[in-house]
């Protein structure tokens, strides 16, 4: 899976930049993505967007192969990219009025997304708290909000990072070496129990009333590559917006987001 965000769509946080020293230069979107295509040269398809985004994604393979399924879909305009399983995808259809359709994971979060988007009964980190499974998805809203919406399960089961392109693009990605060759030194694991908007930037949905800090990264070279982002257990955020149904979703992530 790959993902990428022009700076008019999303900025990754500040601490994922890091100084560019030494041969690994980050690449063009372009470039990254024609790697990407070069390395599954049979089996990659991608879609791209007018404003600023792109999306890619390896075709379904058998789980004992990648060690988790992929989907990608696409409703009314949102796509969604998922890896991994739910548990409860049985219940959750229920929940979401899903009941008598053919219904798969990326499906569901699309419905959930939507649902979040557009009536916001709950907060966005209780909704993403209640999908129960090994995931990361990547979530992109084409028409309404040019919005991103991502996130990785507690357990980190799924492998998810995430780096800066050549012109501050956001790419995210479950192949560790393409993040890295696309993105040089800016480049990190995207943090297990956390999820990112492109509107309200990063947090933890596990939990949520922590900030979350960075911590800095040196390869083995001593040289700074990325952050890593944890919850901070010592600081808390003073409260919580209230959320109404007429209430933008994305508003309630609070300036605890880095």
């Amino acid at each position: 899976m790959l993902a990428i965000f022009q700076k008019q769509v999303a900025h990754a946080p500040q601490e994922l930049n890091s100084p560019r020293s030494g041969a690994a230069k980050p690449k063009n979107p372009d470039q990254i993505l024609r790697d990407f295509h070069a390395a599954h040269p049979e089996d990659a398809f991608s879609t791209s967007f007018g404003g600023g985004a792109a999306l890619a994604c390896v075709a379904a393979q058998p789980r004992s192969l990648s060690g988790y399924q992929r989907m990608f879909c696409g409703l009314d305009d949102i796509y969604c990219v998922f890896m991994g399983t739910l548990n409860n995808l049985s219940s959750l259809m229920r929940q979401y009025g899903l009941t008598g359709r053919s219904t798969n994971e990326a499906l569901l979060v699309i419905e959930a997304y939507r649902t979040l988007r557009d009536r916001g009964p709950y907060p966005a980190d209780q909704v993403v708290k209640d999908l129960s499974g090994s995931f990361a998805f990547v979530v992109f809203d084409s028409r309404r909000s040019g919005a991103v919406f991502a996130a990785r399960s507690t357990d980190g089961g799924v492998p998810l990072h995430w780096g800066v392109a050549a012109d501050g693009s956001v790419v995210i990605c479950d192949d560790r070496a393409a993040v890295k060759a696309g993105c040089g030194k800016s480049h990190a694991p995207f943090p297990a129990g956390c999820m990112f908007h492109s509107e309200g930037g990063l947090k933890s949905f596990e939990h949520p009333m922590n900030r979350i800090k960075a911590m800095p990264r040196v390869d083995s070279e001593g040289v700074m590559c990325g952050a890593n982002f944890r919850v901070d257990a010592f600081t808390k955020i003073n409260s919580m917006p209230r959320v109404g149904s007429a209430t933008n979703w994305a508003a309630t992530w609070d300036d605890a987001a880095i």
